[in-house]
């Protein structure tokens, strides 16, 4: 085979953590670490919940050869050029890892390339792409009889993050806090988690309180969002306020002394698989809190309504608006909540609430009284995790994808 080029499409800071990482890994296992041979690059289109950081996890990627952040998507759609001036093998295959699926079309079209896409729901653009890894049979069965010989069933690309969940075999429970990595959610969600983690202490001071730093924050960004002075919230949310402590082992010391340990490991899948319970915000982490059988309360307080502006689509938009944005992060947010969707990740699988979402004006007081009763019922627990494992589809994704991508590429070196 001659040399090729596989250009991954993807988005948001979780499809880049969850999605290109155990791909991008299992490419190399299956094609091999010869960049001259097979050269992997990261085109990142525009996502409404980007941090701006997406550019350089993926490069911090050794199967990695080259990327390219978001702003510089859409003139390489309209005009074919990249910033840095990339070259392109003669053969290669786009890779459809996130965003919207009719990129890889368009871009495959543009390069000459077959395109693969992952399609974890639906899939779309059926007639004109060449290959489909689904995580399942029912995305399967919606496609059109004719075009289903595309549409390989891969599993779950989140599946594969799943591990032995060691919760139970733990002498003393471990409580994750998950507050998000964007201000919008930190606001609110770090001083209200260490106030239901003072008032968890209280009653059980052997727990562990353990906060996977996301990777795209630094830990004096994170611990300004527990400082009264810096971030106005914290009254609101109960009153607790904290400061970081950097040694050995960084973690934040709140105004009661409770010590909330703080790992910037990434991923920390092993960490996060040992957690009794997870106290978390919407988005990513629920999905891999999910994969991982984490039983999780997802925290939705409504004390300051503006505060949360990272809808998708039109109503992200106009919350993000200078000047006007405020009022119409209030009206969106009032509105959302009153339509009693599903917001977690497991529960949208399940199209039931498998793990309990929480909205409104919430305390620490009531949630911390959630997590002591599933703390003192272990059965509960129990049957918590086993409804997650049940939801989600079988693992090995990321292999199946690799195979795909190495079919196609098999596919473009045959004589036309």
């Amino acid at each position: 085979m001659q040399p090729v080029d596989i250009l991954i499409l993807s988005n948001g800071p979780g499809e880049i953590t969850t999605w290109v990482r155990p791909v991008v890994k299992s490419l190399r296992q299956l094609l091999g670490d010869n960049s001259s041979e097979v050269r992997i690059s990261v085109m990142l289109s525009p996502c409404p919940h980007a941090t701006g950081k997406e550019a350089a996890i993926a490069a911090s990627y050794p199967e990695v050869d080259r990327v390219q952040s978001s702003e510089y998507f859409m003139n390489f759609l309209i005009w074919g050029k990249t910033a840095e001036f990339w070259d392109w093998r003669k053969q290669g295959v786009v890779l459809f890892l996130g965003g919207d699926q009719v990129f890889p079309l368009l871009i495959g079209k543009r390069l000459q390339y077959r395109t693969v896409i992952y399609a974890e729901w639906e899939a779309r653009w059926y007639r004109w792409i060449d290959a489909f890894g689904v995580m399942n049979e029912a995305v399967r069965e919606k496609v059109t009889a004719s075009y289903r010989e595309k549409m390989t069933v891969t599993g779950d690309l989140m599946a594969d993050v799943q591990q032995i969940n060691l919760a139970t075999n733990q002498t003393e429970p471990i409580i994750g806090i998950l507050p998000g990595s964007k201000a919008g959610k930190l606001a609110q969600g770090v001083p209200f988690c260490l106030a239901i983690a003072e008032k968890i202490h209280q009653q059980r001071p052997q727990t562990r309180f353990i906060l996977p730093v996301a990777p795209t924050l630094d830990l004096q960004t994170l611990a300004s969002f527990a400082d009264p002075k810096i971030n106005a919230l914290v009254e609101k949310m109960g009153g607790v306020s904290g400061k970081l402590i950097v040694g050995q082992e960084p973690m934040i010391e709140t105004s009661g002394g409770l010590s909330i340990e703080l790992v910037t490991e990434f991923p920390a899948k092993e960490i996060m698989s040992q957690f009794s319970v997870a106290l978390t915000t919407v988005g990513a982490n629920t999905a891999e809190l999910g994969a991982l059988a984490v039983p999780m309360l997802v925290l939705l307080p409504t004390q300051q309504l503006d505060a949360m502006r990272s809808w998708d689509g039109l109503p992200g938009v106009l919350a993000r608006l200078p000047f006007v944005g405020t009022v119409f992060a209030r009206i969106i947010n009032g509105w959302m909540i009153k339509q009693k969707r599903l917001y977690a990740w497991p529960n949208i699988w399940a199209k039931s609430e498998i793990v309990p979402e929480l909205v409104g004006e919430l305390t620490p007081e009531e949630v911390a009284v959630r997590v002591l009763d599933w703390l003192d019922h272990p059965e509960k627990l129990a049957q918590i995790r086993d409804r997650l494992k049940q939801v989600r589809g079988k693992p090995g994704a990321a292999q199946a994808i690799a195979h795909l991508v190495q079919e196609q590429l098999l596919a473009a070196d045959q004589p036309s």
